[in-house]
């Protein structure tokens, strides 16, 4: 009978240490400083590149470009079977999209040997989407872009806890240039192929909690895809009744 407070106690502990666990770091942590991401040395990870895709319809090759992390005794020697389970790919192609987390591209002219980066920003992709039907349609080709751009938790780092936004390019990486605003999570977007426009929407924190829940804003936007310089125009959807 001694021994049962301990018991109690020991729960006690665990269950505390557990809700400690689960506590969500905010996505966003204000500060009147923007946080700069620095690279850290780390001994475990190499840079690598995957082999290069192609989507139908162009003239380029894309490299993407990224870090993998592989320790002591997680070795591959080439010309044999030994991989040691450790994966070497940093994305997923599937067509017309490429899926990930990676850093960069590299385009190539499928006719050179040059390759050219996307940007020479800290950035972290997570999708690139071709969009195909406005090429067919259109012939003017474009890429798509989910990443994140800041340090928005500041932890010192960029990754999937941090607010993801939106970009766009021309398919050989030019133009390259943010479409949703600073410190606004990107929720999704769509291709209204009919307008030839994207469309999309972003919540941003207006209690600055550091959270996006039921008492923030969303915001809606759509962009002319076939306009020069893909300038964003804000639409209202719920509080716009007009005929």
């Amino acid at each position: 009978m001694r021994k049962f407070p301990i018991y109690i106690l020991a729960v006690a502990i665990v269950c505390l240490a557990s809700c400690e666990e689960k506590k969500e770091t905010p996505k966003v942590i204000y500060d009147t400083k923007p946080e700069k991401v620095t690279a850290k040395a780390d001994s475990s990870q190499i840079k690598i590149a995957d082999l290069p895709i192609h989507m139908e319809g162009t003239k380029y090759l894309i490299h993407a470009i990224g870090d993998v992390r592989i320790y002591d005794g997680n070795t591959k020697t080439y010309g044999t079977s030994k991989t040691n389970s450790v994966s070497y790919a940093i994305s997923n192609y599937n067509r017309f999209e490429l899926t990930g987390y990676f850093e960069n591209l590299k385009f190539q002219h499928i006719d050179s040997t040059a390759l050219k980066p996307l940007t020479d920003k800290k950035i972290q992709m997570q999708t690139v989407t071709f969009l195909n039907t406005i090429s067919d349609k259109t012939k003017k080709q474009i890429l798509v872009y989910s990443l994140v751009d800041m340090d928005t938790n500041k932890d010192g780092k960029l990754d999937a806890n941090d607010i993801k936004c939106l970009y766009i390019s021309e398919f050989n990486g030019k133009h390259f240039h943010k479409l949703s605003e600073d410190y606004q999570e990107l929720i999704d977007w769509n291709i209204v192929e009919a307008q030839n426009r994207l469309y999309y929407r972003t919540i941003e924190d207006i209690n600055k909690n550091g959270a996006f829940d039921k008492d923030d804003l969303v915001h809606y936007y759509y962009v002319e895809l076939l306009s020069p310089d893909w300038k964003t125009e804000k639409y209202d959807p719920i509080g716009n009744n007009g005929a």
